[in-house]
């Protein structure tokens, strides 16, 4: 079977480009096509990889100012040739579910979710900076978008979600069905510390929907510490509110990441997630996580065997939870063999398992 693979962008390594190195790793003869990459973000895994990009890639600038060029990306997709090949794994949260393939071409879509800044705008675009005028005319857009999404997703011969919420998303915007398959952990990069530190700890993109300004409004509060890894458009913002307790360490290499994993007090994983990577990778650390009770963690999250959940997006729920972090005498143990059902190599085995026989049903008709 000739094989290709599909991903949005390849401008920021988050979870979703984590699985796409898995699909890299399980088909390392297929070529990947996006919309536009940045090779210098590219992690070592995905550096040898046949990486195809639509023409947004020459527009001078592209890279730093991708999300600027928005209503370019359908027409970009649109130009993409998937001819010769039998099927096309697409790995999306946004465009790359609307591709054309060939009518004898299979195309199965890995749904991470449907395009959130469309379908749920309000709460995506709450806490941006931008001047209300800009919002109105935005929305007028996104609505546009919505339809274009919807129709598009017709293109799709099988969905599969990577959480619960994912599928019922599908579901309720698409008219589809959606099997999950919960994304790649790959639990061997993480060991546990016998040495506990005096921080807390969040790994994320700093974009407003992901709620870090809650996180950082309750460690104002307690004073305790709190290191936060990553970089993006709102850390100017949370820096402002941050108290010298709280602090920005911006973009980590993985091994420095891993090691304050395993040392910190508990991770902090306060948005609402289609699935959310970095907290199992914090539990195959060995350490605990304290969740907003939404989402992906739903599935992922057990209540005092891998981390406690807050209820409410707000300040004193959150600093409750901290508390109740603190009482609990975690096991370390159960907290990483928890991390390890969700290991790399049971996703290999399961999710080529699932094509082969979703790609069997495709040529009998079914």
């Amino acid at each position: 079977m000739k094989i290709a693979i599909a991903h949005d962008y390849l401008i920021q390594m988050g979870g979703a480009e984590r699985v796409v190195e898995v699909f890299h790793h399980m088909y390392p003869e297929a070529p990947i096509y996006t919309t536009v990459f940045n090779g210098s973000r590219l992690t070592e895994n995905l550096k040898d990889a046949d990486i195809r990009a639509s023409w947004l890639q020459k527009i001078p600038g592209v890279k730093s100012n991708f999300k600027n060029v928005l209503p370019l990306y359908p027409m970009a997709i649109k130009d993409l040739d998937f001819s010769g090949f039998d099927i096309v794994l697409s790995s999306s949260s946004a465009f790359m579910k609307s591709i054309q393939v060939p009518k004898h071409t299979f195309h199965l879509c890995y749904c991470h979710t449907p395009m959130r800044f469309a379908w749920d705008y309000d709460t995506y675009m709450e806490r941006q900076s931008n001047s209300g005028l800009f919002k109105r005319v935005l929305k007028l857009y996104m609505q546009q978008l919505k339809m274009w999404d919807q129709r598009t997703s017709k293109n799709v011969n099988q969905f599969v979600a990577n959480s619960s919420v994912v599928k019922t998303r599908i579901r309720n915007y698409y008219h589809r069905d959606a099997d999950v398959i919960f994304p790649p952990i790959n639990t061997s990069r993480f060991s546990s510390s016998s040495s506990i530190g005096d921080y807390y700890l969040i790994v994320s993109r700093l974009v407003s929907y992901k709620r870090i300004d809650l996180a950082v409004e309750a460690f104002n509060r307690n004073g305790l510490k709190l290191y936060i890894v990553g970089d993006g458009p709102d850390r100017k913002r949370l820096e402002g509110m941050a108290k010298g307790n709280v602090s920005f360490l911006g973009r980590l290499e993985d091994e420095q990441v891993t090691g304050l994993m395993a040392q910190c007090r508990a991770f902090i994983f306060p948005g609402e997630e289609d699935f959310g990577i970095t907290p199992l990778e914090a539990n195959a650390a060995g350490r605990p996580v304290i969740a907003y009770q939404a989402g992906g963690a739903l599935d992922t999250i057990v209540p005092h065997v891998n981390g406690v959940f807050f209820k409410r997006q707000e300040v004193e729920d959150l600093l409750e939870a901290i508390q109740e972090v603190e009482r609990y005498p975690w096991d370390i143990g159960g907290i990483i063999n928890h991390a390890r059902k969700f290991d790399e190599g049971a996703f290999r085995v399961r999710f080529k398992q699932y094509v082969e026989q979703a790609y069997v049903n495709f040529l009998k008709g079914g």
